[in-house]
């Protein structure tokens, strides 16, 4: 069993900047495929970034490349999303999620899932 908690999420100012942070729980944090997706009310659960466990390849959305990094720290259990030139549409409840095996861009294989942290970007 895998716990994983979010933190780091905020009100920010278009164009700012922010970094999650995930701590996952268990022995065997190197072996998971990490991800963070985000969800805005209405919407659906939208792929953001992901990082292999073995590795340690990087994956992400299109609406974010270029402004956010993911990384990790297996000897802390940490993953991070670093977010920048933040803007009002990346305004959402952000998540973590740990699968074992290969990253998905879809929440569904996922086993594992943090309990959010809300990212808002005021215009």
């Amino acid at each position: 069993q895998v716990q994983l908690v979010e933190s780091g999420g905020g009100l920010v100012q278009a164009g700012g900047s922010l970094r999650l942070s995930c701590a996952a729980s268990g022995r065997t944090f190197s072996s998971y495929a990490m991800v963070w997706f985000r969800q805005a009310p209405g919407k659906e659960r939208e792929f953001v970034a992901a990082i292999s466990g073995t590795s340690g390849s990087t994956y992400y959305g299109d609406s974010v490349k270029g402004r956010f990094t993911i990384s990790r720290a297996n000897a802390k259990n940490t993953v991070y999303l670093q977010m920048k030139s933040l803007k009002p549409e990346d305004t959402a409840v952000y998540y973590c999620a740990a699968r074992i095996g290969s990253v998905a861009y879809d929440p569904a294989p996922y086993d594992y899932w943090g309990q959010g942290t809300q990212v808002t970007v005021s215009s």
